[in-house]
């Protein structure tokens, strides 16, 4: 089974002030509301320590492997829990230099595993928000002169 969670904003700045801001992981009890904490050395092969807090939704600290780390233009890992195809999934940072001053974020997860249909509902909603949430600040904190 497989289910994704996508979504999309358009920030009225430059992807490589977007990077600055999503690559500060220092920072994120600061000012993310979704990915509350991410510690390690971030670098594709690595892993590294994850806490989500999704609205309405209990938090989960997790310890995926980096999948791609391109700056300026994309950070993904991918979560397993217990062993592959129970519940895996690949989070996704991409991010597009529209040309214009403009950068549009999508933020995704592709969740596969036997476990996926369990949580489809609250993956739709609560991560879903979380999302958006964590967009929606990104974007502020981006655009502010």
């Amino acid at each position: 089974m497989a289910f994704e969670v996508k979504t999309e904003i358009l920030i009225h700045s430059t992807p490589e002030k977007v990077w600055s801001i999503l690559s500060d992981f220092d920072n994120y009890p600061n000012w993310n509301p979704f990915v509350t904490s991410l510690t390690g050395d971030v670098k594709a092969g690595n892993k590294i320590t994850v806490k989500i807090e999704p609205p309405e939704a209990s938090s989960n600290t997790f310890k995926p492997t980096v999948t791609a780390f391109e700056v300026n233009r994309k950070l993904s890992w991918l979560g397993v829990l217990l062993f592959r195809g129970v519940f895996d999934g690949e989070h996704k940072f991409e991010l597009t230099d529209n040309g214009n001053g403009t950068t549009t974020l999508v933020q995704s997860e592709n969740f596969i595993g036997i476990l996926v249909p369990l949580f489809k509902k609250q993956l739709d909603n609560n991560t879903r928000r979380g999302f958006e949430a964590m967009n929606t600040k990104l974007k502020e904190l981006a655009e502010q002169k």
